[in-house]
């Protein structure tokens, strides 16, 4: 085995033409904008009611389980970062450990699913402004009655914001990552000022059953509620992404991982507060509407229009964290050929991704416009959530396998360190699927004909099932149309990331307790 030796930043050890990155993130942008991405606020504001029609009074219950395998990946995800930081992360990495084919789909399913979830969060963005403008007493603009649920007023206002949002991730990532960081100390501090003061005023009596997961009413709840649960985890891998773009790999890792943490803990928290403030029909029937739903009921106006504050901001960041990841997702596969020239440009003077930043842009605003068929907002994210959570428990889980056979030497050299690099990453891999694979399975037989409704089986598969035909169909056009050397190579190394000699570490070298 070799020494790892890090390279000289904006090195590349293949002689890519494609440009290199700048090196301008920190751990503090890291953890920024790997909180950002799991949008703690938003998850929150609309994701728990979806989640109590499903698991009951469980919310803290499914969210802590479901963090465990999510944390078992997270590792496998540092790991391999540590010796491969690349653009591309689990395009990368799974294409060198496991198949190019499986690791273009796992980049390709990516990037579509961001984009779906930049398209559904365009009209949560809107939604939450058009409640705030309710707050204030504004229910009319230009003669048209705004509605917090209207598909299409919601669409339109959450545009402008994602191109605004688009424009300051064009203009740098360590500028995204300042304002993320504002954002988000707003966004925690109300959370944690409504959710504790929630959990000593509510009325509603606390039970202990709230954290049995043996208690949720069923196997299909189980399975369904750790997909949305792990949708809320959804994110934290975002900062893999810019690995080139930290000036110490480890802190892209210790990034993640401190922001995931930091999501249970909130979950948890909000999960036990609603529960001691909304009775469980009062939880599920507000949908989008829940976080301002609970701030009403525990304050009086102005007071009670923070958390609605706080859902917007965490909404407008979600969609700036998630468009800079999956830009350079696009670059990296841009620069091995897999996509166009195009998605490799920068800009000239902020070295980002330029060209596939508005590019996905577009995309999400054309499949947002595409979304208007379905009339309501919460319709909108019920069919969404389920569909994108069977996609990321799947490259999730290709990402944690990918891991564990790249250091499967461990079992033998290290022992300990297998542990969390191998059999942790597998066996959070095994959950995914297993849930995932069940859920695919009740959807299908939910339905017996296909209709563009969010409760209908049929249409909830059909996105993933459209995302990974999509995949596999691009990746044979970049395998034999424009003859990628990633497919011929064996791990993509015509354009890859800082690639270290000997590709893992040496045998009994981990990593240090802070890194993952």
């Amino acid at each position: 085995m070799h020494k790892d030796t890090d390279p000289a930043p904006g090195s590349r050890t293949t002689g890519s033409a494609a440009p290199a990155m700048r090196r301008s993130l920190g751990i503090g942008g890291a953890v920024a904008l790997a909180a950002s991405s799991t949008a703690a606020t938003s998850s929150i504001g609309i994701g728990l009611g979806l989640m109590a029609g499903v698991v009951g009074l469980h919310l803290p219950a499914i969210m802590m389980l479901a963090f465990l395998p999510v944390l078992a990946i997270a590792g496998g995800y540092g790991r391999l970062n540590r010796v491969d930081p690349d653009a591309g992360s689990s395009y990368r990495w799974v294409g060198a450990a496991l198949s190019p084919w499986l690791g273009f789909l796992s980049g390709w399913v990516g990037i579509l699913g961001t984009i779906v979830f930049m398209a559904y969060t365009t009209a949560v963005t809107g939604s939450a402004v058009i409640q705030l403008f309710g707050s204030a007493s504004v229910h009319r603009v230009a003669g048209v009655s705004l509605s917090p649920d209207s598909t299409l007023q919601c669409t339109a206002v959450g545009m402008v914001v994602l191109i605004v949002s688009a424009l300051v991730a064009v203009r740098g990532i360590d500028l995204a990552a300042r304002l993320q960081k504002y954002l988000l100390i707003f966004e925690y501090a109300v959370l944690l000022g409504f959710c504790g003061y929630g959990l000593v005023a509510g009325d509603q009596p606390f039970s202990a059953g709230w954290f049995d997961p043996f208690a949720i009413p069923s196997f299909h709840a189980f399975a369904q509620g750790m997909v949305l649960a792990v949708f809320c985890y959804w994110g934290f891998e975002s900062v893999f992404s810019v690995g080139e773009e930290v000036r110490d790999p480890r802190d892209a890792s210790r990034g993640g991982f401190i922001a995931l943490t930091v999501m249970m803990l909130l979950f948890v928290l909000a999960g036990t507060a609603f529960q001691r403030v909304l009775p469980l029909d009062e939880l599920v029937g507000n949908g989008a509407q829940g976080l301002t739903y609970f701030g009403d009921r525990l304050a009086d106006q102005p007071l009670a229009a923070l958390p609605l504050v706080a859902l917007t901001f965490s909404a407008a960041a979600s969609l700036q964290a998630s468009v800079v990841p999956t830009a350079r997702g696009t670059y990296a596969m841009g620069r091995d050929g897999t996509l166009g020239p195009v998605w490799t440009r920068l800009h000239p003077r902020h070295r980002t991704p330029a060209a596939g930043t508005l590019l996905i842009t577009g995309a999400a605003v054309a499949l947002a416009l595409l979304s208007l068929v379905i009339p309501t907002v919460t319709s909108l994210i019920s069919a969404t959530v389920n569909s994108i959570g069977i996609v990321v428990a799947l490259y999730y889980a290709l990402t944690a396998v990918a891991a564990a056979v790249r250091f499967r030497h461990l079992l033998r050299t290290s022992p300990v360190e297998a542990l969390r690099a191998v059999v942790a990453p597998l066996l959070g891999a095994l959950v995914l699927l297993a849930v995932g694979g069940y859920l695919v399975r009740a959807f299908y037989e939910s339905a017996d004909h296909f209709e563009l409704a969010a409760d209908n089986g049929w249409f909830e598969l059909l996105v993933p099932v459209l995302m990974i035909g999509s995949g596999l169909l691009a990746a044979a056009w970049a395998r034999w149309h424009r003859r990628s050397p990633y497919f011929t190579t064996g791990s993509g190394t015509a354009g890859g990331g800082t690639a270290r000699a000997g590709g893992d570490l040496p045998a009994g070298e981990g990593l240090p307790a802070d890194a993952v």
